[in-house]
């Protein structure tokens, strides 16, 4: 009898492992994930700035602090398996934001690799819904840009495509004295049609306020 118990208990330890398998299988291999990379890669750069007490022109040290500080959180992010951003609009207007189809289907007719949708103010993009980035208008511009954690704050002007880093929560507001949007976070990449299958259309802001919003919300 004793015999038969120890059997039943194996087999039921056996059972486990074999359900549970797949759950390591698919853990998140953020390792390989492009984003991880150029966060380690810029996270490394500003560190050896740091630690050879050098300055990156146009940068504080407070600046460069911020910057580390941030893309330490990103580094830990996507190490916990998160690989959605969020985009939250506070500009007072509707903008549009990347992202892709909310079925999370592969559509072998699709144009581009993801989808354009609309925010409406004061709105945030749903939660595990992967927001890539922004589209900036082409009357729009970005106060104190910069598109690497090494640059140097300038202005951008649209019309062009904002990617930012899977576990970011962008806030976009508008800067009352000059209307031009301001970012919460140090950096976003910018994209044209060249680096990556989006669709960057050369339209204005007003024409962006005439859309139905659609994307996912909360």
């Amino acid at each position: 009898m004793k015999i038969w118990k120890s059997l039943l208990i194996v087999l039921m330890i056996v059972a486990s492992f074999a359900f549970a398998q797949p759950s390591f299988a698919d853990r998140p291999k953020f390792s390989k994930n492009p984003d991880y990379i150029e966060v380690t890669k810029a996270l490394n750069e500003l560190t050896q700035t740091k630690d050879a007490q050098t300055q990156v022109e146009g940068l504080t040290p407070e600046e460069i602090q911020k910057r580390t500080e941030e893309l330490t959180l990103q580094k830990y992010a996507l190490e916990t398996g998160i690989n959605w951003g969020q985009c939250n609009n506070q500009t007072g207007n509707t903008i549009a934001v990347y992202g892709k189809r909310p079925n999370d289907e592969d559509d072998e007719d699709a144009v581009y690799d993801n989808g354009l949708y609309f925010l409406a103010d004061g709105q945030s993009t749903k939660n595990n819904w992967d927001c890539d980035g922004i589209y900036l208008p082409n009357d729009v511009k970005v106060a104190n840009f910069t598109s690497s954690p090494n640059g140097q704050g300038q202005e951008l002007t649209g019309a062009a495509a904002l990617k930012i880093l899977d576990g970011t929560q962008l806030v976009i507001k508008t800067n009352p004295d000059n209307a031009a949007i301001e970012l919460n976070v140090p950096t976003v990449k910018v994209l044209n049609s060249k680096e990556a299958n989006w669709f960057i259309p050369d339209i204005s802001q007003d024409i962006i306020n005439t859309r139905v919003p659609n994307a996912p919300s909360n």
